[in-house]
C-alpha cells in the first residue's frame, strides 16, 4: 500500500507563485520516480515534470520550462512543484505520482501511485 498526497494548491492571481508538495507514504520506497501531471478541464491530462529517483534527472513540458522547478526530498519521502510566473493557461488540477521504474518519465502510464489531485486556479 503506497498513499500520495498532494497539497499546496490555491488560487492565485496571474504572475504569482505557489509551492506544490507530495507526500508518500506506506510502502515507499526512495527509489521511486515522481512526476506531476494536470488536467485542465475538457482537456487530456499532461505531463509538466518528472524527477528520478535520485534527483538527477529531470524533465519539463515546454509549456513550464523556466518557470516551474521541481526537486524532492528523499529522507522526507516528499517531492516538490515551484510554480512562478504562473499564467490562467495553467489553471488545472495537479496530480502527483510516483513510479517504481525510477527513472523520471513523460507517460502517465508508466506511474503507478497516484495522488487525488490538488486544484491550482490562476485568475487574470
Amino acid at each position: 500500500q503506497v498513499q500520495v498526497v498532494e497539497s499546496g494548491g490555491g488560487l492565485v492571481p496571474a504572475g504569482g507563485s505557489l509551492r506544490l508538495s507530495c507526500a508518500a507514504s506506506g510502502r515507499t520506497t526512495s527509489r521511486f520516480a515522481m512526476g506531476w501531471f494536470r488536467q485542465a478541464p475538457g482537456k487530456d491530462r499532461e505531463f509538466v515534470s518528472a524527477i528520478n529517483w535520485d534527483g538527477g534527472d529531470t524533465y519539463y513540458a515546454d509549456s513550464v520550462k523556466g518557470r516551474f522547478t521541481i526537486s524532492r526530498h528523499n529522507a522526507k519521502n516528499t517531492a516538490y512543484l515551484q510554480m512562478n510566473s504562473l499564467k490562467p493557461e495553467d489553471t488545472a488540477v495537479y496530480f502527483c505520482a510516483a513510479s517504481e521504474y525510477g527513472r523520471a518519465t513523460m507517460q502517465d502510464y508508466t506511474y503507478d501511485y497516484w495522488g487525488q489531485g490538488t486544484q491550482v486556479t490562476v485568475s487574470s
